[in-house]
């Protein structure tokens, strides 16, 4: 790939990925077809954009540094395949891109300071999503893929698990970036469920729930959740667990629960 002089700016986060064999596992990973509907988000000065295009009859980027869109458009010169899209990947409308028969494949280097807003802005859009695949922090990816009872567990771990299936792929040291970040990073993968398993009734109750539970993540859910207990229904629900030792699935149905004693 040709050198672009670039200095990466750290407002937005940027460390460029310039590693070959890391690309080329994450290409392998996720193994596009010709007709996908694909987009990365933060593609930079391109280094797995131009593994992915030729693969592709057509791939969509979001950039939100202008200065590096000339540099992007080099790599498709008779811009038949390559659009670009100069934006906020957090206030971007993924929607646009989307449809029933072409849902989405989204990948991306995520900077560090957006990558969860950013994956709760997707979170939204899941029904239009096929598959997602991002080099996130390792420590947030630890905490997406974590499981009830440890540490890691929590809040991030159970929004997204609700939605998709989560793998950690492989581990991506520092020195594979320019410059350098100061963590590790991994690779994640998110499988948007076409149904989800636990069906929240009222999801932004839901939400709530769980980001009360965890706001008091030292407390039992009977302490932490006590605002909506009626006392008939504190007996009937397990509360005496804290919040890092439940489920989704248990969460799900807890919340459900409460919101029937709070409709009634």
């Amino acid at each position: 790939m040709k050198k672009f002089a670039h200095q990466p700016r750290k407002r937005f986060g940027q460390n460029f990925l310039n590693a070959p064999h890391i690309i080329h596992n994450i290409v392998r990973t996720i193994h596009p077809q010709k007709e996908d509907n694909m987009v990365e988000i933060g593609p930079g000065l391109g280094a797995l954009t131009q593994e992915l295009l030729p693969l592709l009859s057509q791939l969509h980027v979001v950039e939100l540094d202008r200065d590096l869109i000339p540099k992007l458009e080099k790599l498709d010169p008779v811009q038949s395949r390559l659009i670009i899209h100069q934006a906020d990947a957090l206030e971007f409308d993924f929607t646009q891109l989307a449809s029933a028969n072409k849902p989405l494949r989204i990948v991306g280097n995520l900077p560090y300071n957006i990558s969860t807003p950013l994956l709760f802005h997707l979170l939204k859009i899941t029904p239009l999503i096929k598959d997602m695949y991002f080099m996130l922090q390792k420590e947030v990816v630890d905490r997406i893929v974590a499981q009830p009872n440890s540490k890691t567990y929590g809040r991030l771990s159970i929004m997204i698990q609700y939605f998709c299936e989560t793998q950690a792929l492989f581990d991506v040291p520092p020195q594979c970036f320019s410059p350098p970040p100061k963590v590790n990073s991994a690779i994640v993968a998110l499988k948007p469920y076409k149904i989800p398993p636990y069906q929240a009734v009222d999801f932004d109750f839901f939400t709530h729930i769980v980001r009360d539970a965890f706001n008091q993540r030292r407390k039992t859910l009977h302490n932490s959740l006590k605002k909506y207990l009626a006392p008939s229904l504190a007996e009937d629900l397990n509360l005496s667990l804290r919040p890092e030792q439940v489920s989704v699935a248990e969460f799900v149905k807890i919340s459900n629960q409460l919101n029937v004693s709070k409709a009634s």
